[in-house]
C-alpha cells in the first residue's frame, strides 16, 4: 500500500505546518514517478499600505503652540521686569525740652505770622429802641517794603481811594521786607465817622500821615473782606444784660470757626503747634433783624505763629539727637508738642519770638528719591545695599530686581522705583 508524505510527518510537525499555511500539505506517494513533484508556495505575506508622497508631514500644529507658550512667557518675563527700592526712613522719637528763637521769614528757624478772623451772630427779640450813630470797622493788612520795620502810633489814618477814612485804636509795628516780599501784620480799624457810607468792600488805602515821605509809597495796606457795623439811626435795642447773655454762645461758635479757618490758612509746608495761637473776642455793634429782632453780634480774630516744618524739625533734631548733622527732616504728630512765648505780646509784633517746646516730638528723616535712585543706578545688588546702610535717612532697603535672575539696577536712574514706608518710632 503506497504511503503518503503525511504517514511519515510527526501529527505536532504536521499540525506547526497546517497552521502556517492554513492548508492541509499534498500527499505523495512513494513509488517512483516520471511526473514532477509540485512546488511549494510560501504563505502569502500581510498587504503593505502605500507610503504618502513627500515623506512625512512637519507638525505645525505643535510648533505653533510651542511659539505662543515662548511668546507669552516673553511678555510676562517683561511685564513683570523691572527694578525697585523699599526705602524705611530713619525715625527718632524723643522728648522734648528746650528754648528756641525764630527770626521772621529769615534765618535758619524763621517764622510767619497768620491772622483769621470770624463774626457770629445771634437774633433775639427786641426790646426797646435806640439811636445809634456807630462807625463801620473790619480788618487790614498792612505791608512794609522797607528794609527797617516801620512803627504806626495808635489814631494813625488809611484812607481809601474814594478818600474814607479809618484809624487804628492801638499802635503796630510792621516788620521789614523788601518790595518782593514785604513785611506785614493785620490790625483792625474803624471809621472815621458812623453810618452805612462806611460798609464797604475789599479795599486798598495809603497812610496819609506818610505822604512826602520814602515811606508813603512803601507802606500801605489792603483789606480782603467788607467793613461792617456802620450805622446812624434808630434801631431796635436790647439791654446789656441780654447782650452779655448772648456772649458765652458766641464765643463758643466762633472758637470752633476759628480754628477750622486758621487751619485752612496755614501755608503748605508749615506747621500749627499747640500754644502758637492767641484768639480776642470784640462785641460789635448791633443791628436791626429780621421783624422785631435785634441782631447780637461779635467779632472773634486768631493770630498764629507758623514755622516751616522742615526748619522746625532740624532745630529739635539738633537738641535731641546726637548724631544728627543737618540732613532734610521733618516733623510728624505735632499735636503732642506745646508752645509757650518767652515774650508778651502780639505774636510776630518783633522780628524774632522766642519760645520754649516741651512734648514728645517725633523727627522722620526726608527721601530724596531721585538721590536713591541716581546711587544705586548701575550697581549691583549687593553693592547697592553696601551704599545705602551708608546714607543716615535711610534706616533699611529692600532691593527688588525682576526676573529673578537679574542681579544688577538699570543704568537709567528713571527706570528705578523708589518707594517710601512708613516706619515705627525709634527711642
Amino acid at each position: 500500500m503506497p504511503r503518503t508524505l503525511n504517514d511519515i510527518i510527526p501529527p505536532s510537525r504536521r499540525r506547526q505546518m497546517e497552521a502556517q499555511e492554513g492548508t492541509r500539505p499534498e500527499t505523495f506517494t512513494s513509488s517512483v514517478d516520471s511526473t514532477p513533484p509540485p512546488s511549494f508556495n510560501p504563505p502569502p505575506s500581510r498587504p503593505v499600505a502605500p507610503r504618502p508622497k513627500g515623506g512625512r508631514r512637519f507638525p505645525y500644529g505643535t510648533a505653533l503652540i510651542a511659539l505662543l507658550v515662548v511668546a507669552i512667557s516673553a511678555g510676562v518675563l517683561f511685564a513683570f521686569s523691572g527694578a525697585k527700592v523699599e526705602i524705611t526712613p530713619t525715625t527718632n522719637a524723643a522728648y522734648v525740652s528746650g528754648e528756641f528763637t525764630a527770626t521772621r521769614n529769615a534765618g535758619d528757624l524763621p517764622f510767619d505770622v497768620v491772622t483769621v478772623d470770624k463774626t457770629a451772630i445771634k437774633s433775639v427779640p427786641a426790646e426797646s429802641t435806640e439811636e445809634a450813630n456807630d462807625p463801620a470797622q473790619g480788618t487790614i493788612t498792612i505791608y512794609n517794603a522797607q528794609t527797617t520795620p516801620q512803627e504806626l502810633i495808635k489814631n494813625t489814618r488809611f484812607q481809601t481811594p474814594d478818600g474814607l477814612v479809618f484809624r487804628i485804636r492801638e499802635s503796630v509795628v510792621i516788620p521789614a521786607g523788601t518790595e518782593n516780599a514785604p513785611g506785614s501784620v493785620t490790625a483792625t480799624v474803624y471809621a472815621d465817622e458812623g453810618g452805612e457810607r462806611y460798609n464797604i468792600g475789599p479795599s486798598d488805602f495809603t497812610v496819609p500821615g506818610l505822604e512826602g515821605s520814602r515811606a508813603f509809597d512803601l507802606v500801605y495796606a489792603k483789606s480782603t473782606t467788607a467793613m461792617a457795623g456802620g450805622f446812624s439811626g434808630t434801631r431796635p435795642s436790647v439791654s446789656e444784660a441780654t447782650r452779655e447773655a448772648q456772649a458765652a454762645g458766641l464765643e463758643a461758635a466762633l472758637a470752633t470757626e476759628l480754628q477750622s479757618a486758621m487751619q485752612a490758612a496755614v501755608p503748605e509746608g508749615y506747621v500749627l503747634l499747640p500754644g502758637a495761637s492767641t484768639v480776642s473776642y470784640e462785641p460789635l455793634p448791633d443791628s436791626a433783624g429780621q421783624g422785631n429782632n435785634v441782631d447780637v453780634k461779635m467779632r472773634g480774630a486768631m493770630t498764629a505763629v507758623v514755622f516751616p516744618n522742615e526748619a522746625l524739625a532740624k532745630a529739635i533734631a539738633y537738641q535731641v539727637v546726637g548724631t544728627y548733622s543737618g540732613q532734610s527732616v521733618r516733623l510728624t504728630n505735632t499735636e503732642n508738642l506745646t508752645l509757650t512765648p518767652t515774650i508778651s505780646g502780639a505774636p510776630g509784633a518783633s522780628e524774632t519770638y522766642g519760645f520754649t517746646l516741651s512734648g514728645n516730638a517725633t523727627v522722620v528723616w526726608n527721601i530724596d528719591s531721585v538721590r536713591i535712585a541716581g546711587a544705586v543706578a548701575g550697581k549691583s545688588r549687593q553693592s547697592a545695599e553696601v551704599l545705602l546702610s551708608g546714607f543716615p535717612e535711610v534706616d533699611s532697603a529692600l532691593l527688588v530686581l525682576r526676573p529673578f535672575w537679574a542681579q544688577t539696577f538699570p543704568q537709567d536712574p528713571e527706570k528705578i522705583t523708589v518707594e517710601v514706608k512708613a516706619a515705627e518710632p525709634t527711642q
